[in-house]
């Protein structure tokens, strides 16, 4: 027997109430601007006591020079007197996470849109915990250090070759806005682990491989020949993006579940407002909820209720 749909009632098209995954750009810049300004904010509140930075930072030393873990004070002598090394390492450290970073999050978006979720949701959960790291164990960086310690601050020593002052690689003038105590864990380190993941994995040349062990080797060499962390700061970068990683699957679960209850929430407003259009329109045809094209409206059988019809007692002729 052919089941029939009570007019106003049909179901509605799955494209009206399934949530859709495709990503858009403009969805995607506003958060990844939202975290950035987080995540400078975080850095920012999270200065410290100074005296406590420098004594976590001379810990940190004590303990590399104990495990003859201390490569700093080497490669910061290298950078010191050889400019051609130094001045190029400053503009690295200054410039390219903030080029890097963001180059390589458009491009797995815009070519292996696959993966982008999980790649950003990745690299925003480590980020999280790296401010949760500054704001615990403020450092103070080997270049503040007094000199009795050995160590040359080269973003000072070579600012007449860039934007930056005497403060970090912040602009001149502009040092009192940026946490110089952010040392542990070094997220120039850790972003750069993870662009040099996302080349490695998706990268379908071999240059672009070997730019994947290029790029965080490197880096890791400019943060300590710069003075700018320790050894252990760039351990605990990529310690940091290991957990972030164990931590992205969760992350997505809670996300989809948070999406899905909205859907719920919202989706009996979107149902009655869809079922409430009005189904009659011109020329005695109507729709029905999720048609297209209307069809002739039935009529209907209506008694003939004259007065001579009354009186014989037949039956009432349909119009």
């Amino acid at each position: 027997m052919p089941q029939t749909e009570t007019p106003g009632t049909e179901a509605i098209p799955r494209s009206r109430t399934a949530p859709r995954m495709r990503l858009r750009w403009w969805t995607e810049v506003p958060l990844i601007l939202m975290v950035y300004a987080s995540y400078s904010a975080g850095r920012l509140l999270a200065r410290g006591d100074v005296s406590s930075a420098v004594d976590h930072g001379l810990t940190i030393l004590r303990a590399e020079k104990f495990l003859h873990l201390n490569a700093e004070h080497p490669l910061n002598r290298l950078f010191t007197h050889h400019a051609w090394l130094g001045v190029p390492a400053d503009f690295w450290y200054a410039s390219l996470h903030y080029l890097v970073t963001p180059a390589i999050l458009v491009w797995v978006f815009r070519s292996h849109a696959v993966r982008y979720r999980a790649a950003r949701t990745w690299l925003m959960t480590s980020t999280f915990i790296g401010l949760i790291g500054f704001t615990l164990l403020p450092t103070c960086p080997p270049r503040l250090l007094t000199a009795g310690h050995g160590f040359v601050d080269t973003m000072a020593q070579y600012s007449d070759y860039g934007w930056w002052g005497s403060q970090a690689s912040a602009p001149r003038g502009m040092g009192g806005m940026t946490n110089q105590y952010a040392a542990m864990p070094s997220l120039h380190v850790g972003w750069a682990l993870w662009c040099g993941v996302m080349l490695w994995r998706h990268g379908r040349t071999p240059a672009a491989k070997v730019a994947g062990i290029v790029y965080p080797l490197f880096t890791t060499i400019v943060v300590m020949g710069t003075a700018n962390h320790y050894f252990l700061d760039a351990v605990a970068g990529a310690a940091v993006m290991g957990v972030g990683l164990a931590l992205t699957p969760l992350v997505l679960r809670f996300a989809d579940a948070a999406r899905k209850r909205l859907a719920a929430r919202f989706a009996p407003v979107a149902l009655a407002s869809w079922g409430a259009r009005s189904s009659i329109v011109s020329g005695e045809c109507q729709t029905s909820a999720g048609e297209r094209i209307p069809r002739q409206r039935e009529p209907r059988a209506e008694p003939d209720v004259s007065p001579a019809s009354a009186d014989d007692g037949a039956p009432a002729a349909a119009r």
